[in-house]
């Protein structure tokens, strides 16, 4: 069985600025902070962006975590309605033939938490696509996430998982370099804003300027 782990934003979806922007007002409905720190989200996970916040702003993550997550989510369904998001191209034709390829196990591998992750997909009506993962919840490095990505594959995919047969799909540097902590070949997508000579400078697998005919590349 092949298995196949996707990022999300900038690789299966943009989103218009609409997680930055819930974590604006949910930071001001909280805490009353009306500016945010510097904040570099591309790649990260969501524990180590407040993490990163909540030390820049002089709070603590270990007493207001679940707090600030909450009010996230609550502010991210509004904003996807806002923003002018999109499905970015050729995901939705490479996740119908992966879906129809009956050897293909397809999953995250994504900085969101997971609540995150299901209001991101479920607006752009691909959350059907994905039944495990590893997500940003509980770690701010995404080595971590990638390790739980391939746990959780392995539970839910069974005797068929192949450690060996692991492809991970992203946009950023943070996924060619997880990729390499769980031994798993790796497509970069250029559709995230990261330079495309940046991506191929770390040797990913393959590039793909976008994610249409890609699938003969995962197949391979």
């Amino acid at each position: 069985m092949l298995t196949v782990l996707f990022d999300i934003d900038g690789t299966l979806i943009s989103t218009g600025g609409a997680g930055l922007t819930a974590i604006a007002l949910a930071m001001k409905d909280c805490f009353g902070i009306k500016e945010l720190a510097p904040c570099e989200v591309r790649g990260r996970t969501d524990r180590g962006i407040f993490q990163n916040l909540f030390a820049a702003h002089d709070l603590s993550i270990e007493h207001h975590y679940e707090t600030i997550v909450e009010a996230y989510w609550s502010y991210l369904s509004e904003t996807l309605r806002e923003l002018p998001g999109t499905i970015l191209p050729g995901v939705v034709s490479l996740l119908n033939e992966l879906d129809l390829h009956p050897e293909v196990a397809v999953g995250l591998l994504t900085g969101n938490g997971r609540r995150a992750a299901e209001i991101k997909l479920r607006h752009f009506r691909i959350d059907h696509y994905f039944s495990f993962g590893g997500f940003g919840d509980h770690h701010a490095c995404r080595n971590d996430v990638a390790r739980e990505a391939v746990k959780d594959a392995g539970l839910i995919v069974g005797g068929d998982f192949e450690p060996n047969r692991v492809w991970v799909v992203g946009d950023t540097i943070h996924d060619i370099t997880c990729s390499r902590a769980i031994g798993a070949s790796v497509l970069a997508v250029g559709t995230g804003g990261v330079c495309e000579t940046e991506l191929r400078n770390a040797n990913p697998d393959a590039f793909q300027q976008t994610l249409e005919n890609s699938f003969g590349i995962l197949l391979s």
